[in-house]
Formats: structure tokens, sequence, C-alpha cells
């Protein structure tokens, strides 16, 4: 079949591309407005494959979207394009809300137009699959049990209320409408090719360049780490098993503190690239907190286990060696974004 892919050149959308291309015979319209935070080269070998092709278009513009549903004739839809970074959404919520509510009420529409053009077992077969985060829970404190599905909402950024707004858009579109739709929520994601503005890349680089490693408060902010190829193979998994109407917790039972993440990425440059200077711990600098910063983000994965056949693969501290030893090899990429950055261009604050 063929699926479309929103976000398909952002960190986790690539992944998804690249899982799907080496794993199954599926093809992938990957429809993706190509903001700062694309990378098409994290498509690596599969770019310009017969089984994919790349749609530049905003998930805003109507017509675009129509024309890639009409030209491409999708059996799913995976909805991940959206604007993703807190500090960001703090300092301008107005993009936060265009692209990640009106863009997904967009998508759902031309979703809707394309569904009930589709007969037989087409139709029955359609899913439209919205990819969200667990911030739209809110905060967990200490002795908190994680997220569940059943878990009210409690979002408290800009990025998480309007990512909250698009969860309860493609519910209100499956009850109303009938469009099969389902939502998956998950953790924080690492990883190879993640944008040097989210914390483990932010840090890597900072630390190999000798510069301070600003940590949020006192650094006890607790984050669940998923690597996004993990992610990567539940989504899919999400996308061929998926119930209309269900929603998956997806995550790794992974918690760390903020500066517990920071001290492992020392720690693991320190041995594969030791600083003549001394241990990168160092660096460490606390700064002031963010507004509205959430205390613990944790998921209970066990239903998307459970209905998907899936659990995560790697482990923490592997998959942060992983993650590193990726950004050391792949200078090439990064350079230009860390330099432009450093230049006078904000890369943001930390995701976590």
């Amino acid at each position: 079949m063929t699926i479309l892919i929103t976000g398909g050149c952002g960190f986790i959308g690539s992944a998804v591309i690249r899982h799907l291309l080496a794993s199954t015979d599926h093809a992938v319209a990957n429809l993706d407005k190509l903001t700062y935070a694309a990378s098409p080269e994290a498509l690596e070998g599969w770019r310009h494959h017969p089984r994919h092709v790349l749609v530049q278009a905003d998930i805003c513009d109507a017509e675009a979207v129509r024309a890639a549903f009409r030209a491409h004739r999708p059996s799913a839809v995976m909805h991940l394009a959206a604007e993703s970074h807190v500090d960001r959404s703090i300092d301008g919520p107005a993009e936060f809300i265009r692209t990640n509510v009106v863009g997904t009420q967009v998508m759902l529409e031309a979703a809707r137009e394309h569904w009930a053009t589709l007969e037989g077992a087409e139709k029955a077969a359609f899913r439209f699959h919205h990819v969200s985060t667990d911030e739209v829970f809110g905060s967990l404190y200490p002795g908190d049990a994680p997220f569940t599905p059943e878990t009210p909402y409690d979002p408290r950024s800009p990025y998480s209320a309007s990512k909250a707004a698009s969860d309860h858009l493609v519910r209100a579109w499956h009850h109303t409408y009938g469009l099969p739709t389902f939502v998956s929520n998950t953790t924080n994601n690492y990883g190879p090719w993640q944008f040097p503005e989210k914390l483990i890349p932010l840090v890597t680089l900072n630390a190999l360049e000798g510069r301070p490693l600003p940590v949020y408060g006192k650094g006890d902010n607790v984050r669940d780490w998923l690597h996004v190829e993990d992610h990567a193979e539940a989504l899919v998994l999400a996308l061929l098993r998926g119930q209309p109407g269900a929603t998956y917790c997806i995550g790794p039972r992974q918690e760390r503190t903020n500066l517990e993440v920071v001290r492992a990425i020392c720690a693991t440059l320190d041995r594969l690239r030791p600083d003549p200077a001394g241990p990168r711990e160092r660096l460490v600098t606390f700064v002031a907190d963010r507004p509205g910063h959430d205390f613990r983000y944790a998921m209970d994965p066990a239903g998307a286990e459970a209905a998907l056949g899936w659990k995560a693969r790697h482990d923490f501290e592997g998959g942060l060696e992983h993650t590193i030893r990726w950004y050391l090899a792949n200078e090439a990429w990064w350079r230009p974004i860390s330099d432009k950055a450093y230049a006078g261009q904000r890369l943001g604050g930390m995701k976590a």
C-alpha cells in the first residue's frame, strides 16, 4: 500500500520512512514543508528510492494537501508534522497553533474527503494515525503512576496545548464522521539525526566545543527516554495493527533526570573523545528554570506492548552511546547548523 506521511524529513518521520522502506514493501508519499528542522539527508540511501516520493507542501495549505491525496491515493496516513520545541512555543505560540491545530484540521478534512471515495476493503482498511506526545497529560510528581490512555489531559505549555487540541480533533473526526483515526502518545525521543536544539544533541555538541552545558533549575526534572528507532518500529506496527478510536501510549520505562542525562553524556564523551582540559562535567551550568516547566513525564506502555506486539529494544545507556558515536561521526551534518546558531541564530533551549 501507499502511506502518506507528513513531516517525513523530520527526526521521527525520517526514522519511520527508513524503517518502512527497509522492512516492508509499502510505498511512501512524504509530505513535508522542509522547515528549519527538516533534514532530507536523514533519509540517507532511501531518499531517491522508487518507493519514496517527496512532496514539498505545508499541511496548512488545504489545496496542496488535497492534491497530494488525489495524486497518491494513500491507503493510510501517518501524521507526524508538527512544531515541537517547547521553548520556541513559549516565545512564539502562534506558529504552533497554526501548524499543530489548523494543520491537523486540514489533514483530517482531506483524509475524510479521500476516505469517502474508497469502497469495500480499501475503505475498511484505511487508517489515520496521529502521532502525539506525553506532554498533553501535564506533569507527574514523585510517586505518581505513569501516564496511561485514561490519564486526563492537562497541558501546561503552548506546545502541549496545541498538541492536545490536535489529539481532540482527531478523536472528534472519528466519533462525528466515522473516520478511522487513532492516536499514539510517546515519551522524549533521542537518536541520530535529531536537530541540535534538543537536549541530548545540544549537550553533546556543546560539550565537544567546550561550551557551557545549560541545565534548567536543579536538573531534577524527569523524562522517559525512547530511542527513535524503537519508536519508529512501534509506529509502523501501530499503523498496521491499530484500531480506530484507540490510544497507544508508547514508552521504554527508562526515566532519567535531566542532570543524570547530562552527566551520562559527559562521561560517554570523556571515554570516547577525552578533553585535555579535564572531565566535561565541569561545563555544567545551572540556569533559571523556564516558565511552566513540567516536573516529570513517564508512560505506562503495557497496553501498547500487548496490542502491538512491541517492546523497546534499546536500553538508555547503550542507545545514548550509539547516538553520541553517530554525532562524532557525522560532523559534516551538524557543524553548519551549529556554526549558524552560534553566529547569531538562537537554537532554542532544551526541550526536556
